[in-house]
């Protein structure tokens, strides 16, 4: 099995990254990634990182996309239940 194509330090720096100076021209589309949802599940994964480069910050289209997580046992599809409850009052 391959190994993941960032160091922790490198996974660290991406994380990081400030959306507000950041050059969005440094950063990928997502609209062309491309996984192979043929392939196992920790292939497709460091498939995506690969392609996107910076998996916590891309672009799609014109906007600057950033990604965080929090260390938690709540899911996303549990949050978005909640928020569309909580809109749907």
């Amino acid at each position: 099995m391959e190994q993941c194509p960032y160091t922790l330090e490198q996974l660290k720096a991406m994380q990081a990254v400030d959306v507000r100076t950041v050059d969005p021209a440094t950063l990928r589309d997502i609209r062309d990634v491309t996984v192979n949802t043929d392939l196992p599940k920790q292939e497709r994964i460091l498939d995506f990182m690969r392609q996107i480069g910076n998996p916590y910050c891309y672009r799609h289209g014109k906007y600057v996309v950033k990604v965080s997580f929090t260390d938690t046992d709540v899911t996303l599809e549990d949050r978005l239940l909640s928020y569309i409850r909580s809109k749907c009052r």
